[in-house]
């Protein structure tokens, strides 16, 4: 099932950018697909990555070898990888990470441990991404008062 943040609602019926469920995918498989990337492939490609899906580790192969394959057809050139964490941090409902902290801090809002763990893995995932510093961060504010962690 295909799900969308809010705060990516202006690029979602054109999938023009990555939405985060399928950067949350390249994470879990080690590819890395830059935007260009993405842009070589048609709506349909598009929709495929954001369709299939990359849990047990025959569905993380699968999706690996097929996004591999895929940026190999439309670039000519293999991806790249990127290490796959073991205990990625957003599986860690225990520990929130310190850039998140502070990304929050900025606006004004305190996140509790218990206002992380009760996010889901996908909406970590998207607040670690969101608050990477060289990040352009405009979503954060909108995913904080999405995910409404705004007391």
């Amino acid at each position: 099932m295909a799900i969308f943040f809010e705060f990516e609602a202006d690029f979602v019926d054109s999938l023009r950018c990555i939405p985060m469920q399928v950067r949350y995918k390249l994470d879990t498989c080690g590819i890395k697909l830059k935007l260009s990337d993405w842009h070589h492939m048609n709506q349909d490609e598009r929709t495929a990555l954001v369709e299939l899906p990359c849990t047990t580790e025959t569905e993380i192969k699968a999706y690996q070898d097929y996004l591999q394959q895929l940026i190999l057809d439309r670039t000519g050139k293999p991806a790249a990888t990127l290490p796959i964490e073991s205990e990625p941090a957003w599986m860690d409902s225990s520990n929130i990470p310190t850039s998140i902290q502070e990304k929050a801090q900025e606006i004004g809002v305190i996140l509790t441990q218990q206002q992380w763990a009760n996010l889901n893995p996908l909406q970590r995932f998207a607040l670690i991404k969101l608050s990477r510093s060289g990040h352009e961060n405009k979503n954060f504010p909108q995913a904080i008062a999405e995910f409404n962690l705004r007391e």
